[in-house]
């Protein structure tokens, strides 16, 4: 084993453009800005992180430039120097030096989990305790465009053989239209695929309630975060007068959430994106919390490169209480490939992919390519 001590934190900035514009309940984007985080050893190993958010600050309060300040003037004083394996430790340090800034950690713990299994010439989800599954079902999201746009989309999506399940934005048009949208939506694929919706935390109680019963009769099988994050009383209340699930995402980033939520029974699924969490280890830990609380976690997303997406599924892989698919789909989203080697998407499923660390290789002329000044 070559030794660990890391001698080395860089960071680079992308932007990669996307195939199509994608739209939140806020914002939209044409190209992902993406954070790499590079941590190597004395050994000549290298570990690579992502940090990533969805459309910008306005999900979480960082960005990818926030992101690389606290990187490279906080966090890197922390590890350099230290082992890589120590990751406890390590984060710990880093968490008395930098509060909050979960996106952040992210991708510096997964370099750090990457190096280490790279060291041991391991997957990074042998690091995380072994496979419960070795593939994850994949959701494509729908963005707020009209109904006979979403629609061409999906079923192209379904003849290709590509996705099985979709997911539509809503909360950025008059509720009462939003609405009326998605039921042509579920009334087009009925029988044929299922429909999931994300409101972006954008709607109030009164109007959760007035809406959200409507959208359950017309077939939609799942509601994301209909209201702010903070507002985990009311989201309890929505899932209980609901016949459908309702799965918390802005409402769940720690493990304490993750607790809260199960004592309110505020959701009936849990959202679990690595990015948000601060890594593949608080993200198990609310797995296994919602595990014990019988609530199944789903595989979120904020639009990660191929590098996120790898760190996310080894995450959903190991994590026997991942049984409410994933939204893996960044990638595809993408207008270029990132990898040596592309991930692996067949039959409506991401598959793991093999090798030490994350068991990918990321091209060094997309990076040049799209690297900021």
């Amino acid at each position: 084993m070559s030794d660990l001590r890391i001698d080395r934190v860089e960071t680079v900035l992308l932007d990669i453009p996307l195939r199509r514009p994608h739209r939140f309940a806020r914002v939209g984007m044409e190209a992902q800005p993406v954070l790499y985080v590079f941590v190597r050893t004395a050994g000549g190993v290298t570990g690579v992180g992502e940090g990533v958010v969805p459309g910008g600050p306005w999900w979480g309060g960082e960005s990818v430039e926030t992101m690389q300040l606290i990187v490279e003037r906080y966090v890197a004083p922390v590890l350099v120097g230290r082992r890589v394996d120590d990751i406890h430790a390590l984060l710990r340090d880093v968490t008395d030096v930098v509060g909050a800034n979960l996106f952040a950690k992210a991708a510096v713990e997964v370099a750090l989990h990457d190096a280490w299994a790279r060291c041991l010439d391991v997957p990074v989800h042998t690091l995380l305790g072994g496979l419960a599954r070795t593939s994850i079902p994949v959701t494509w999201a729908l963005g707020i465009e009209s109904a006979t746009v979403v629609i061409e989309e999906a079923l192209g999506k379904l003849d290709a053989g590509l996705h099985h399940s979709f997911k539509l934005k809503m909360g950025a048009q008059d509720p009462a239209a939003d609405v009326a949208r998605i039921c042509a939506v579920a009334e087009k694929l009925s029988g044929v695929a299922g429909v999931r919706v994300d409101i972006n935390a954008r709607w109030d109680r009164l109007t959760s309630l007035t809406h959200l019963p409507t959208l359950a009769e017309a077939g939609v099988e799942m509601i994301e975060q209909p209201v702010p994050g903070t507002e985990i009383e009311t989201l309890a209340e929505i899932n209980a007068a609901l016949p459908i699930p309702v799965m918390a995402d802005e409402t769940l980033r720690t493990p304490s959430d993750a607790l809260r939520v199960a004592r309110l029974r505020a959701a009936d699924i849990l959202a679990v994106k690595t990015t948000k969490c601060g890594g593949l280890r608080a993200s198990m830990e609310i797995a296994a919390i919602g595990a014990a609380a019988g609530i199944p976690t789903h595989g979120a997303t904020s639009i990660e490169s191929p590098v996120g997406t790898a760190a996310s599924l080894h995450f959903a892989c190991a994590a026997p209480g991942v049984t409410w698919g994933s939204e893996l789909f960044g990638p595809l989203l993408m207008a270029e490939e990132m990898l040596v080697e592309p991930l692996h998407y067949a039959d409506g499923e991401l598959h793991l992919p093999e090798g030490p660390g994350l068991g990918i290789e990321l091209d060094p002329d997309k990076i040049r390519a799209f690297r900021r000044d």
